[in-house]
């Protein structure tokens, strides 16, 4: 770039920060000036799920470090703003991270539920969104050109669309195991009730037959009359992509029932958790998750690998993460840090970088290499590879879920 142009280019920006300061619209160019940090921001949850939010926050402090700086301008984080797994908390987590007008970009948030509620107000406001562990295809698509329910213009995501998800386990259970009357279960979350859905869609698709959809409230312990109408039909198997106060309530109980002994139990993500991993009540259950086991090669904003990762989560976090997304808190992270220094201008000691080219440049992203595989997003923000693998727990001695055997193989 020419001095002249360069030199047009800061004045342009120069008048849009001006205009965007007088402007309540979605948008504008956010100055980092001289000595000042570039800020991001993380919506998690950890009053709800405290054991993965540490692990993806630090995942995301990691990347940061590696990054380094943009331009001299280190980069700030914050603590983790917690979103309590909810729309209302992801509205408030929103809300809060609107009140900083610096703030460039989110990485959030954990839970599909609490994006419900933030991902509206980010948008309107300019911002971008990039979540690691959201998977509720309600968010961004149904993967045929439909748009989700709760779509909104700067939300992407690392974590894959869980219709992959819903897919391989319906592929497994019907193919591979035999399966052909199977029930599930959901707590009407976005994520439980969006991947209840899509695997009763998937299995019905292959030839399967759903013989009863229930849903419990969250928060229930009780699963007497749902598991009542499960006894009454008799399954071959169970699906049931619940969290983890919920999952263990129900397992315990389906683990009491003499009619569903047989049936075969099938759980998404939100279950392949250490916590849930260890208690022997898991030991038999299939679960569909994201691959666990990550590419040899580089993140190519940072170029660590998986390996040379994990080894500083021995050593500074004394530990190995619980779940498997902390891989894709690093690459959500990694992915909006080199977009915001691609888009960045220069002008002596400041930068100044315009929202809503940052937003363009995630959406065009293509071919990134990251630690989960080849990130390239689509025109509503699933970024991930689709790459799903199904695991089956056998020893609850065996808590890391990467330690699991995957006995199926899933890619789009």
């Amino acid at each position: 770039m020419s001095d002249a142009i360069r030199q047009l280019h800061i004045v342009l920006l120069t008048v849009l920060l001006t205009a965007s300061a007088r402007a309540d619209a979605p948008g504008g160019v956010v100055q980092v000036g001289s000595g000042e940090a570039v800020q991001i921001r993380s919506l998690m949850a950890p009053s709800v799920v405290p054991s993965i939010t540490r692990w993806l926050q630090y995942a995301t402090e990691m990347a940061v470090r590696d990054f380094g700086s943009i331009y001299g301008h280190r980069i700030e984080l914050g603590g983790p703003i917690d979103t309590r797994c909810s729309p209302e908390g992801g509205r408030a987590g929103a809300e809060q991270v609107i009140a900083e007008p610096r703030v460039l970009g989110v990485i959030g948030t954990l839970c599909s539920g609490s994006a419900v509620g933030a991902s509206p107000l980010l948008s309107v406001a300019g911002l971008v969104m990039v979540s690691p562990a959201n998977i509720s295809p309600a968010l961004t698509s149904d993967l045929a050109g439909n748009v989700g329910a709760h779509y909104y213009p700067g939300y992407f995501r690392t974590a894959n669309n869980g219709l992959y998800h819903a897919q391989a386990a319906a592929e497994f259970a019907y193919a591979e195991l035999g399966l052909r009357r199977m029930v599930s279960v959901d707590d009407g979350d976005p994520y439980s009730a969006g991947s209840a859905a899509a695997f009763g869609h998937a299995f019905h698709s292959l030839g399967g037959e759903i013989i009863s959809a229930a849903r419990i409230e969250k928060g229930d312990t009780d699963m007497t009359e749902v598991l009542a109408e499960f006894s009454a039909v008799a399954p071959d198997g169970i699906f049931f992509p619940l969290f983890e106060s919920e999952g263990l309530a129900f397992i315990r109980q389906v683990r009491s029932i003499d009619r569903l002994q047989g049936a075969m139990l099938i759980a998404d993500s939100a279950l392949l958790v250490s916590a849930f991993l260890g208690t022997p009540l898991s030991e038999g259950i299939y679960f569909a998750g994201p691959v666990a086991t990550h590419i040899s090669g580089s993140n190519m904003a940072t170029g660590k690998n998986a390996d040379a990762i994990l080894a500083v989560f021995e050593s500074a976090y004394d530990g190995s993460p619980i779940s498997p997304y902390w891989a894709h808190a690093y690459d959500s992270t990694t992915l909006l840090l080199r977009a915001i220094r691609s888009v960045a201008v220069v002008d002596g000691g400041k930068l100044y970088v315009d929202r809503a080219v940052l937003r363009k440049e995630i959406g065009a992203t293509s071919g990134f290499q990251g630690i989960t595989g080849i990130l390239s997003c689509d025109e509503y923000g699933d970024c991930g590879t689709g790459r799903v693998n199904i695991y089956h727990h056998e020893d609850s001695s065996v808590t890391d879920p990467a330690q699991l055997p995957a006995v199926y193989h899933f890619l789009p």
